[in-house]
């Protein structure tokens, strides 16, 4: 059995690898929509400063949608688990998406993009105006591409909006300009600091409120809502106020096994960054629901909710660090090495409270790659 030496907070011990889980699935038609928010893979051997410069690679990048794909996930694609923001800027995110949208047509895959404002400085001085231009602008690029959007929380209007009406206005007005459905994005300021207080207000219930009104101004155009606020309580609350026909959508990669399974009010749907991770899991948890199987859903995903709660815990704009780190010890990509240099984000007994907790859930897919890559990663970390 495999085996590999992990610090914690006492000291050195060694850790013997379980099998990889049991994720066999039963053939049946999924009741819930669930998209995996896609990591993207760096070029490793590129000449360019990783602070500063994305260089990615496209192989590695699209072979992972594939597998997604292949486990029956959409791909939300050019979001915040790719680093959108945080290493990947506008320009390589719409090459990456041209990418994957060809991809899914050759593939049969499902790929929605993201929307945004990020090549708009967050500065004073901005306008509800320029802003809705600079979503607009993105907005024609990726419907050009023949792309569904995700129309992904705007930094420069959280700087800029002096009140709730100022983001009803360029809601509307972006969304009187899309071609089919989106799905909207409202990203907490635990995920992204510059976006507190978005819809106009730091309470909770307020900003709801304004999104709701959002919502229901222009429910042809919305196919749902995905809410990353990391409170099932608020997830709960709205998605029992929605309009009709509008999803919840949830981001909550704390709560999410309880929030697909839902409760006799209604389900949410799911689009998350941790799918990315645990996509075998949640594959075969999914179609268990989906055939009646409840237990089994539970048992599935049981596991990996405390393994979410680490890779997603304070500060959790790192998240992309532990999504990227199993990646690596899964063999999706041949190193560790992240654009922006956020392989850097967790320290060292992090990362090794992240392989225990993907070990005991059954995420490790080959147990004696995984514990020759840990080895190997805590030897450059100084662990002997």
């Amino acid at each position: 059995m495999a085996r590999v030496l992990l610090p914690g907070p006492g000291g050195i011990a060694p850790h013997t690898l379980g099998p990889p889980g049991d994720f066999t699935a039963p053939g049946v038609a999924p009741n819930r929509i669930a998209f995996a928010a896609a990591h993207v893979v760096a070029d490793p051997l590129a000449d360019c400063d990783p602070w500063l410069d994305a260089a990615i690679d496209w192989d590695a990048t699209l072979a992972f949608r594939r597998h997604l794909w292949g486990l029956g996930f959409a791909v939300a694609e050019a979001m915040d688990t790719a680093q959108r923001g945080m290493g990947l800027g506008w320009t390589q995110a719409l090459d990456l998406i041209g990418r994957s949208v060809a991809e899914a047509k050759a593939a049969g895959g499902t790929v929605f993009s993201g929307v945004g404002t990020d090549h708009l400085p967050p500065a004073a001085g901005q306008t509800p105006d320029r802003i809705a231009d600079a979503y607009l602008l993105q907005l024609d690029a990726v419907q050009a591409l023949g792309g569904r959007v995700i129309l992904m929380a705007s930094r420069a209007l959280a700087a800029a909006a002096r009140s709730a009406d100022d983001y009803l206005a360029v809601y509307a007005r972006v969304l009187a300009q899309a071609d089919q459905p989106v799905i909207i994005h409202w990203l907490g300021e635990m995920f992204d600091p510059a976006l507190a207080g978005y819809w106009g207000s730091a309470d909770t219930a307020a900003a709801m409120d304004t999104c709701l009104a959002m919502l229901a101004a222009n429910a042809a155009k919305v196919d749902g809502i995905k809410i990353s606020l990391l409170s099932k309580e608020a997830e709960i609350a709205m998605r029992r106020r929605l309009p009709a026909g509008i999803r919840m959508y949830t981001g909550d990669d704390f709560n999410y096994a309880e929030l697909i399974a839902g409760d006799e009010h209604g389900h949410s749907d799911a689009l998350l960054g941790i799918f990315d991770a645990i996509a075998p899991a949640a594959a075969a948890a999914l179609a268990h629901l989906a055939a009646g199987d409840r237990a089994r859903f539970d048992a599935i995903l049981a596991p990996t909710v405390p393994l979410s709660r680490h890779i997603f815990r304070a500060p959790t704009r790192f998240y992309k660090t532990g999504v990227v780190f199993l990646a690596w010890l899964n063999g999706h990509q041949s190193h560790f090495t992240m654009i922006g240099g956020q392989e850097s984000a967790r320290s060292t007994l992090h990362f090794a409270e992240l392989f225990r907790l993907a070990d005991r859930a059954g995420l490790l897919s080959d147990p004696d790659r995984a514990a020759a890559r840990m080895a190997a990663f805590l030897s450059v970390r100084g662990v002997a």
